[in-house]
Parts: C-alpha cells; structure tokens; sequence
C-alpha cells in the first residue's frame, strides 16, 4: 500500500447528498462519524442551475469535497422539469458529475479508474453512473430507504417517521431490516406509507376541506392561499433555518403577513379578528395535519405486528409533530403512548463527531432534519470499508 493510499483511507471522506425537488442536504463524514450537514433551498423545477448552485455552495463550505468520496440519493427525479424520472435520475447525475469531477477520477483513490460518485439503488446497494441506464428505478425516491435502513441497523424493531417540509415517511423495520410493503412512490402512496404532508411546503387546501374557526367548521378555499410553514410559523413551532421557500403570495413572512394568508383560508381579513384567534385557526390547522397523519400511521401499525422492543424513530423539520400523531394513531389502542420507546435520528442513530464544526448539539440536530443524506454517507461507508 503507497502512503498516499494509506493517507487517503485513514482520512475517509464522503459526503452524503439528498438531491430533492426543493432543497440539497448534505453531510460531511470523516472515518465513519458526522463531522458537518447543510441544507440549501433548491427550486428544482426552475432549472438545474439551481441544483449546480447548490453544489457550488457546498464546495466553498467544505474544502474536503473534491478529495471525497460521494454517496448520491435523489427525490428530484420527480418535479415537472423532467419529462419523465428516468430523465430527471439521468440529468441530475449529468449534473453532479459535471459538477463534482465526475469518473474516472483518481482524486479520492489510486484505484485505476476508480469512480467518486456512488448512487444509493436501495435494495440493489450502489450504483455508478455508467449503470444508470439499467437501474434508474432503484435510485429514484430511495432516500427513505437510506433512512429507515440506517435506523434499523440501529434499533432492530420499529418504525421511522420522517416530516419533512414536503412529505412524511412512515416506515417499518424488523429485525434490522425494512419490512414496508412499498419499494416505489406510487406502492408506498397506496399503503400509506408515503404521505404528501410536510410542515413548510403543503399548500393549507391539502391539509384539510373543513377547518373549525370560532368553533364552527368552515368549508376551507381550494387556491394557493397559505402553506403549512404560516401554520408553524404562527405557533413558533417551525424554526427559520427550515423556512427556506417564498410564501404563497411572495410577501414578508412576519406574523401579520402570516395570518393575513391564513385569514383568506375562510374568505376573511386579518384585521377581522384579533392576533390570538389567529393563533386558535393555526393550531386547527395543526390538528388536522396531525389527524391526516395519524389516521397513515395507524394504517401502517396495523401492517406490522412488531413488538415490545419497537422503537419509534424521529426525524425531518417536522419532528416536533412526531408525539401528537403517535398519540392520534394509537389513541384506540391499548397499548399507551407513554410505554413506546422513542427516539431521535439525529442524537440516537446519526453518529455525530464530538469535533462536530459547528458543535456537536448543532450538528445533531441538523442531522435530524437532514436523515437521509446522514444515512447515505453513513451506508456508503460502512459499505466500503
């Protein structure tokens, strides 16, 4: 072995990415332990420009991305950019080769040809670029499974639930291996493991068509009015770094803006009532969001006979949902809230360095919101060593 092979695997870099609709997160790993994560709003269905953007803020973050190994999994297939998600899977790693060196590439191995960017294929592990063409399904919408993999190598029995700012993953494991009935978004729509409800991104009309307001249910306006991020916002649940997406009407995102787009839900004006009825119609909203997701995990629950030793695994920008919708879907069940184990991606499976950059509590906690470019850099390595 030359010194500069033994340098190299002694440093072990890789970075994970999570290449979605609207945001990059990514993860900075040195020698199996979570040194720094990121996120970047990226509008995908813009333009690649904002995806190669993304990547350039990357790069002047961490001077270690062009000796590192990448670990690549990808949502962004999806957006209406693409034609279809095998172009959106074939433009997306044009665009991170174009962009992080792409193969051959001898910068992080003196293997002969040895290629820098890894795909995650899920159930068909890592893919190169030059194998696109064949297993493009694989690699499409995967990341959740990076996430619920991770986390059950760690727990063995359980479920992960991971509110993001655009969806929600219900996901259960057994035995250290995931057990969901879906492999693709559309299975996973149908068995509820998928669910389009995020804390930043949902439009409010998708949360729910009756809304309580003043204690009487109101039809609710099917248009763009509001999104979930005034919900949170209003109540002080979401934290700014998270509401990173212009508002539905591209104004401020102070509170009176906030409950101004809330009002036009039910055809009302802000000054119509006063700041803490406001706050009453967000948490309506609150409580339906929480029902809808529920009312999911009960669905999955039900799919899986999993034991006393299960665990519930947080994780997303919307974690601070997790207890209520564990509450709501086991509300009929004999088995009480206060008995399940819980725990956190961030601080439970994520191993985060105690050197961590910005300081390990940080790191952790942006970890949490960021799980499946964490589980990506971590599966890799692990991998590959």
């Amino acid at each position: 072995m030359t010194v500069q092979r033994y340098m190299a695997m002694a440093e072990r870099w890789v970075i994970g990415w999570d290449i979605g609709g609207a945001h990059v997160k990514a993860c900075l790993l040195q020698r199996g332990e979570v040194i720094d994560v990121a996120q970047w709003a990226c509008p995908l269905w813009q333009g690649l420009e904002h995806l190669v953007a993304a990547l350039r803020a990357a790069g002047e973050r961490w001077p270690e991305l062009s000796r590192a190994q990448h670990a690549v999994t990808m949502t962004g297939e999806m957006v209406d950019l693409f034609a279809n998600r095998e172009e959106g899977v074939r433009r997306i790693a044009a665009a991170l080769v174009g962009s992080l060196g792409g193969p051959p590439c001898a910068r992080a191995s003196e293997h002969s040809g040895a290629e820098a960017i890894h795909f995650f294929a899920g159930d068909a592990d890592w893919c190169a670029s030059a194998d696109l063409a064949d297993r493009w399904q694989a690699i499409a919408s995967a990341n959740w499974l990076a996430t619920a993999r991770h986390a059950a190598q760690r727990f063995g029995d359980g479920v992960l639930l991971d509110v993001g700012s655009t969806t929600t993953d219900l996901v259960a494991f057994e035995d250290g291996r995931v057990v969901s009935r879906g492999r693709t978004d559309v299975q996973r729509l149908a068995c509820g493991e998928l669910v389009y409800h995020g804390v930043v991104r949902t439009p409010l009309c998708a949360v729910a068509q009756r809304v309580a307001w003043r204690g009487t249910p109101h039809n609710v306006m099917n248009e763009f009015f509001a999104s979930s991020a005034d919900v949170y916002r209003l109540i002080g649940e979401l934290d700014p770094a998270h509401d990173l997406h212009p508002s539905a009407d591209n104004a401020s995102k102070d509170l009176p803006a906030t409950r101004r787009r809330l009002a036009r839900m039910i055809g009302l004006d802000e000054r119509e009532a006063m700041p803490d009825e406001w706050l009453d119609f967000a948490r309506a909203w609150r409580d339906a969001q929480v029902a809808e997701l529920g009312g999911q995990l009960r669905r999955v629950l039900a799919a899986h006979r999993l034991g006393q030793q299960a665990v519930m695994v947080s994780a997303g920008c919307g974690a601070f949902l997790v207890r209520d919708v564990l509450a709501f879907a086991l509300a009929e069940s004999p088995v009480p809230t206060s008995t399940l184990r819980l725990a956190s991606y961030g601080s439970d499976v994520a191993t985060v360095a105690a050197h961590a950059r910005t300081g390990r509590a940080a790191v952790q906690a942006w970890a949490q919101v960021c799980a499946p470019c964490v589980a990506a850099a971590t599966l890799f390595d692990r991998d590959h060593r």
